[in-house]
């Protein structure tokens, strides 16, 4: 299994939720509504999930072994670093362009 893509769909700075990912498995299989997610010591992924008639939430798709979780969280972690590292030089040269 590959992961082909990452796309940041959206990106939150208040509470914990920090953004919505998507994920393409060898350009076959799209996973949508995986979640970036500020917790007490480390951000981490969490997958899609919903609530079941108990009120308790179960993941509807997630990695099966330690090392393909890892994979996705790894992956999902540094493409969005990699987005806010943009979004920042985006701003940059932003405010560079109004002070000129």
């Amino acid at each position: 299994m590959e992961i082909t893509d990452v796309k940041i769909r959206k990106i939150m700075t208040d509470g914990r939720l920090r953004a919505v990912v998507s994920v393409t498995l060898d350009d076959m299989l799209a996973v949508h509504d995986i979640k970036v997610v500020q917790g007490d010591e480390r951000l981490f992924v969490a997958m899609p999930s919903r609530k079941d008639e108990n009120g308790v939430f179960r993941d509807i798709v997630h990695p099966i072994s330690p090392s393909a979780r890892k994979l996705f969280e790894q992956t999902i972690l540094e493409a969005y670093e990699a987005q806010l590292a943009a979004m920042e030089a985006e701003e940059a040269v932003e405010e560079t362009a109004e002070e000129a």
